[in-house]
């Protein structure tokens, strides 16, 4: 919403209601940057508990703001600050200083929607999107209005009409779809593009356009009915038509000239540099936005989809992460911070409040979900997008703001218009995530589009080693030639590179890489594959001469002299009960097997996931032996039958001959397994134990004849 819309507000006292003499710009700046750390450390412990919760995080931030805002802890006084650290300032309840703040952040927020908004799928999507904006609006406006003519002689002791002011500003507060809330959360589910995410951010910003008229309808009803005179429809309209027709020729000339745009920020050279000068550049389109009366975050957006399709579009968003993570729970906290939940008094209020959530959250179930039904969506992604439309947030707030300081709204319809924002922000998310679990289309006809300028490769390698180093050499001959590459997962092994108008989609899966690409670029495409294999062979010619492993140097040591200080603590890791003294094995297989089974009784493994456990450990010694030197032998292996690093250790006094470096047999045995996808400090512990190894420890343990001595004798010195 616009800040020229805190015009409307009283004259309020921004500098504080702490009576400090001469209250001087360093004390306001010590409060700031208190109630920034405070901000930063509640949002993200809000969120941590959230999520461990299964809920989004974002609610966490929202809840973290109620409870340190100024209706809650931080009204507190303590030494030092004597109004709390968050005191409600007269008729506005945070300084202007962390309002500036939360507005940058809500910039940044739709700057980034806008980034990773797919522009084809938004096209595709726009008519879609506008029916659902509208049809959301005009629900949601009638159900908002209606209620409260509906339940004012309760409130008021009089009946009021539809079109009365009072319930008009009910009506408009009701609209206000907070696009941030429901953006944040398709983002983190890596649904922000798909059919009902593309659809409800087209639908938000048409939402959000609309909002802005009506509202400039409603003040000009206001005002009229103050002077008693007739409502000015014709100024009214102009200003609806302005509003307009600035979004729509922003939107055009952004996308005519995001090739000029993407080119002269590649001027600036380093990547970091790029990103920033993009979100200059977001700026100052949102303040234009501002000055002729549209929101800011609809120019940031408008800015990011400008630059959606670009090649720079990846490197913006990886090089404004920080901020992005620094800016956004600042803005979500702030506003869960103008939330007064115990403000609600009588039984009338209560009802109404009642009354107004349910039909808040019902009218743009209903409002946006109908629409979406008769533009290919089925049931479930109706309901997908008409609870992705039922966020209410900053927009709401500072409209029902509006009424108060007009004083067409009493505090506690206030309040109960901001329980109606509180709970539809809170209730809306969950049943979003809890839709999008099932991973059905939400379509009628979910056929896949056919691109017909589109083009895919597939090409298979002997390993997967080897499929993966070519894949990472294929994106260095594209950096090499100017493409922007970006990692999308990786988990998953995807690439994109981007240079102009060329998109190459790399996915290295398994042994095999697949590329997409437009047909005009295969040809660029078995250019950089021959530059490629060319690395790969080289590669493979340094691996033909032969390796002396002993020349890179051994783990364990030969020293007689006490360890160095051992940097990690083995007794995280090796319990006496994970060691056996007395291997029967005579085999590699054999004691890797029995070491296995040590794991299994004491429940770490399962009896199903031993045969995994130890084919992973086996495979490895196939590629090269794990035995060291000076009897010591440490198989490992990495498998997702765990998920950290487990040991168990073994003696066998004999020895085996686990092929190890100095040719002598293995008579000290460590088995280490660590999960594959997770990270395990695997080469830390290996560091741990040669440290430990030296001499005199390896004769203490194969002296030792229990294993309560082996565990004392490796862990003293850890």
């Amino acid at each position: 919403m616009p800040l020229f819309l805190l015009g409307f507000l009283p004259s309020v006292s921004f500098a504080s209601s702490i009576e400090v003499p001469d209250f001087v710009l360093t004390h306001r700046m010590m409060y700031l940057v208190i109630q920034l750390g405070l901000i930063l450390f509640a949002a993200k412990i809000g969120s941590i508990i959230f999520e461990k919760l299964r809920m989004p995080g974002v609610l966490g931030e929202l809840v973290s703001g109620i409870l340190i805002g100024p209706y809650a802890l931080g009204q507190l006084a303590f030494y030092g600050f004597p109004h709390g650290i968050f005191p409600a300032l007269g008729g506005f309840l945070i300084s202007p200083e962390l309002f500036g703040i939360s507005a940058i952040a809500a910039v940044v927020l739709l700057f980034m929607v806008g980034l990773e908004t797919d522009l084809s799928l938004l096209l595709r999507y726009s008519f879609v999107g506008g029916l659902v904006g509208f049809g959301g609006v005009v629900v949601a406006f009638t159900f908002g209005a209606g209620t409260l003519s509906y339940c004012s002689e309760m409130l008021f002791g009089k009946p009021i009409g539809f079109f009365h002011p009072i319930s008009l500003f009910a009506g408009i507060t009701a609209t206000a779809t907070s696009v941030g809330i429901t953006a944040r959360i398709l983002s983190e589910k890596r649904k922000l593009n798909s059919p009902e995410g593309v659809t409800i951010l087209s639908a938000a910003v048409i939402d959000d356009v609309i909002g802005i008229i009506l509202l400039a309808v409603v003040m000009g009803i206001v005002t009229a009915s103050k002077a008693e005179g007739v409502v000015n429809w014709g100024h009214i309209i102009a200003i609806a038509v302005k509003a307009t027709g600035v979004w729509l020729v922003a939107t055009a000339v952004g996308l005519i000239a995001s090739r000029k745009i993407s080119f002269l920020l590649k001027l600036f050279r380093q990547r970091t540099s790029i990103a920033i000068m993009a979100l200059g550049l977001a700026l100052i389109l949102a303040g234009f936005f501002e000055q002729v009366g549209l929101a800011m975050i609809i120019g940031a957006y408008v800015m990011g989809l400008t630059l959606s399709s670009a090649d720079i579009k990846h490197t913006i968003t990886e090089k404004l992460d920080g901020i992005y993570a620094f800016l956004v729970p600042v803005f979500f906290c702030v506003t869960g911070m103008q939330i007064n939940l115990s403000s609600l008094g009588s039984r009338p209020v209560i009802i109404f409040a009642i009354l107004y959530t349910l039909t808040g959250l019902l009218s743009k179930i209903i409002g946006c979900g109908i629409p979406a039904l008769f533009a290919n969506f089925n049931l479930r992604g109706a309901m997908r997008i008409g609870f992705g439309m039922a966020p209410r947030g900053e927009v709401g707030l500072i409209i029902a703001g509006i009424g108060l300081s007009s004083h067409l709204l009493t505090p506690e319809l206030f309040a109960a218009i901001v329980i109606m924002v509180a709970v539809n922000t809170l209730l809306a998310p969950p049943a979003l995530i809890l839709l999008f679990r099932n991973p059905k289309s939400g379509l009628r006809k979910s056929g896949k589009r056919v691109e017909k300028n589109g083009a895919a490769m597939e090409f298979d390698f002997p390993s997967l080693q080897i499929a993966e180093f070519f894949t990472t050499e294929l994106c260095d001959v594209f950096e090499s030639e100017g493409f922007f590459t970006h990692q999308i997962s990786r988990d998953q092994k995807l690439y994109e590179c981007r240079k102009d108008s060329s998109t190459i989609g790399l996915h290295c899966a398994g042994r095999q890489l697949k590329i997409t690409c437009r047909k005009d670029d295969v040809p660029l495409i078995t250019t950089a594959m021959y530059e490629g294999f060319a690395a790969l062979e080289s590669a493979i010619d340094g691996l033909r001469k032969p390796l002396d492993a002993n020349s890179i140097g051994t783990l364990i040591k030969d020293g007689r002299a006490p360890p160095e200080k051992v940097t990690m603590s083995l007794r995280n890791y090796i319990k006496p009960n994970l060691i056996k003294t007395n291997l029967s094995g005579t085999t590699k297989e054999e004691i890797i097997g029995e070491l296995v089974s040590i794991l299994v009784e004491n429940n770490i493994l399962s009896q199903s996931e031993a045969a995994q456990a130890k084919g992973a450990a086996v495979e490895r010694e196939n590629s090269m032996s794990t035995g060291m030197q000076y009897g010591v032998a440490i198989p490992h292996g990495k498998t997702n039958v765990v998920d950290h690093l487990v040991c168990a250790v073994g003696i066998k006094r004999e020895g085996v001959d686990f092929k190890a470096m100095d040719g002598k047999p293995s008579k000290i045995f460590f088995l280490t397994l660590s999960p594959t996808d997770k990270p395990a400090p695997h080469v830390h512990f290996m560091s741990a134990i040669s440290q430990v190894l030296t001499h005199e420890k390896r004769q203490q343990i194969l002296n030792s004849q229990t294993a309560n001595e082996i565990y004392l004798a490796l862990v003293n010195n850890s």
